[in-house]
């Protein structure tokens, strides 16, 4: 396509604003049209940005207004999937935020969507652009076969009782495992065949937002691979950052450590040492970079070139499988099978 390419944003929330904000700074981009919940956070973030992007009361109107190109996805977990099914039915690219849905029947319905019309469409699994995890990828391939994988990623609690307004609709292992599972996917270049997985209800509910504090999944991967993908989000508010994530691989002749606890910065004040973030979002010499802003300029770049993506919508629906069955697990205290890996 010639132009810029005309983007969409459904959903003027922090992904959303942070979408917004990225793409009003690539130029193969415009933020042409937002939608939100209430459209005075729409507005709101509108105003914020260099253009003028049009302001829509929902995204029904937004999708069909022949205003976009393109749309992006940033509504709470559970409800992606019908915007994405609209969108890609009506012939636009879509970009959507993690995790890709949160049933293997909405992904199956989204990826159909996206494979009739033809459209470019991507999941925002930004750690793949991550600079160690990228490397990591290259250099596994010389340690032989994997054999054994460990992914944390705990958030803490001012995640669930603060930051998210519908914690009780979602689970740390779909907001956090869904990051680890695809990464690790990735870099074993395998899929995951079987998970048993626990949880642990106590703290959050006693705040009244039922939902676990914390998730274990164990997992086995196709060909003979094993993993343990550890989520919580019941960490103190004084803990210095407010992800703590950590991955482990190790194969048949070498072993990867990946520790994004420290990104190469600590800040000591009189009231506290803190590990300012810069791997996925940091503004350089006044320029967005990071891992956030190179996944989202590769969509744009896919969606005005035609190309495929590094991130299909197939690896996000196993994304999604790998967490129905893991849930389920929960429920049923067994080993669940993952829908849709061959055998």
């Amino acid at each position: 396509m010639t132009g810029a390419l005309r983007v969409g944003v459904v959903g003027a929330g922090i992904m959303g604003t942070g979408n917004a904000q990225v793409l009003d700074s690539l130029a193969g981009a415009e933020v042409a049209a937002i939608t939100s919940r209430t459209r005075a956070d729409a507005e709101k973030l509108a105003g914020g940005l260099s253009g003028q992007p049009v302001v829509f009361d929902d995204y029904d109107q937004l999708i069909t207004s022949g205003a976009v190109d393109a749309v992006v996805v940033t509504t709470p977990d559970h409800l992606h999937a019908d915007v994405v099914v609209k969108a890609a039915a009506a012939g636009l690219h879509v970009l959507v935020e993690k995790p890709f849905t949160t049933s293997v029947a909405d992904a199956d319905r989204c990826v159909q969507a996206v494979r009739e019309a033809g459209v470019v469409a991507m999941c925002i699994f930004n750690h793949r652009w991550i600079p160690a995890y990228a490397q990591a990828k290259d250099l596994i391939a010389g340690l032989g076969a994997p054999a054994v994988g460990y992914a944390r990623k705990d958030d803490t609690i001012y995640v669930p009782t603060e930051m998210l307004s519908w914690a009780q609709q979602t689970t740390c292992a779909w907001f956090l495992s869904s990051h680890d599972i695809d990464l690790v996917t990735w870099l074993f270049d395998d899929e995951i065949e079987q998970v048993f997985a626990t949880a642990r209800y106590g703290k959050l509910s006693s705040l009244g937002i039922d939902t676990p504090d914390a998730i274990q999944i164990q997992a086995r991967f196709r060909r003979g691979a094993v993993a343990t993908f550890e989520s919580a989000w019941i960490y103190p508010n004084t803990f210095p950052t407010m992800v703590d994530s950590y991955v482990t691989l190790i194969c048949d002749d070498g072993a990867i450590q990946l520790d994004r606890q420290q990104e190469n910065i600590v800040l000591a004040t009189d009231r506290e040492v803190s590990f300012p973030r810069n791997m996925l979002q940091r503004v350089v010499h006044g320029v967005r970079a990071g891992a956030y802003t190179d996944a989202i300029a590769h969509f744009v770049h896919c969606a005005n070139t035609g190309t495929e993506p590094l991130i299909t919508v197939e690896s996000s629906r196993h994304v999604t499988a790998v967490l129905e069955a893991a849930h389920a697990s929960i429920d049923q205290g067994r080993p669940v099978a993952v829908a849709g890996v061959a055998r």
